[in-house]
């Protein structure tokens, strides 16, 4: 497999009656064939965590072994600005992706989003909202152990598992909906395992651990994905806990998960393309 050097760029791009940061990552010799591009979503319970944290997360194999580009946005978080805004910001950098895709390099037939944690849930809510809006086709969906669901499941019921437990859960998902917490008037762009039809989303893969908060609800949503007809899959890791891939990475076990991961990624590189309207 080829290695590439990157090159970052930081952007400004507007967001309604604001802005927000971009930061862009691609390869050095991106100005050849279109390549994937990849809208990736920070983690941090949708309170905290900077595009920057992309360094240390497995979207960067995907530029330095792949070649893809990838789009990381600074959207607002939640400690003053609750749902929808964060989805607002990345539903725009998605748009934008689209609208500078010739002048970025990527296929726009294979725009792809995807993220850790709350970043996850954010990549799942934004191929639902896509699918509504029918404004941009999503090639394909990463949503790592994502951050879906805003009620208890059995994992994230009574959990005490290390680094997110249902303590940090609770408050995370109260301080994202704020008055809507608790009740059932949550829009499953905020929490999308309240989604009901998952007809017409895009191809997936994940992983998660077996004790970590997240377990069920990542199982449940490659469960429906399946049953909707849509290609999905998810491993699951014993005794991982939440973001265990990122703790250690030298461990035989995470850097086999790497592996799968990039192997999952490589075939949908060859497989899963979503042409925008006007390419069809």
């Amino acid at each position: 497999m080829k290695h590439h050097l990157f090159h970052t760029e930081k952007r400004k791009i507007p967001v309604g009656d604001h802005t927000i940061h971009i930061l862009i990552l691609r390869p050095l010799d991106w100005k050849k064939d279109p390549v994937p591009g990849v809208l990736w979503v920070h983690g941090g319970g949708y309170q905290s965590g900077s595009s920057k944290d992309i360094f240390v997360t497995r979207a960067l194999s995907l530029v330095v072994r792949f070649g893809a580009v990838l789009v990381a946005p600074d959207y607002r978080l939640s400690r003053h600005h609750p749902y929808p805004s964060a989805l607002q910001d990345c539903y725009a950098a998605l748009l934008w992706m689209k609208e500078h895709a010739e002048e970025l390099y990527i296929r726009p037939d294979q725009i792809m989003v995807g993220g850790e944690s709350a970043g996850g849930g954010m990549a799942a809510a934004l191929c639902m909202l896509a699918r509504d809006r029918g404004e941009v086709n999503i090639a394909y969906q990463m949503p790592l152990y994502p951050m879906l669901d805003d009620r208890d499941t059995p994992s994230s019921k009574d959990n005490h598992a290390p680094n997110w437990n249902t303590k940090r859960n609770k408050k995370a998902w109260k301080r994202y909906l704020r008055s809507a917490y608790g009740t059932d008037f949550v829009s499953y762009y905020a929490a999308p395992a309240r989604c009901e039809d998952y007809h017409g989303l895009p191809p997936c893969y994940t992983f998660v651990g077996d004790i970590e908060p997240f377990y069920s609800e990542t199982v449940d949503y490659v469960r429906h994905l399946q049953e909707a007809g849509i290609p999905a899959q998810v491993d699951v890791y014993r005794d991982w806990f939440h973001a265990y891939d990122l703790f250690f990475p030298a461990k035989k076990v995470v850097r086999d998960a790497i592996a799968r991961f990039e192997e999952h990624f490589e075939f949908a590189m060859g497989h899963y393309f979503a042409p925008q309207k006007e390419q069809e």
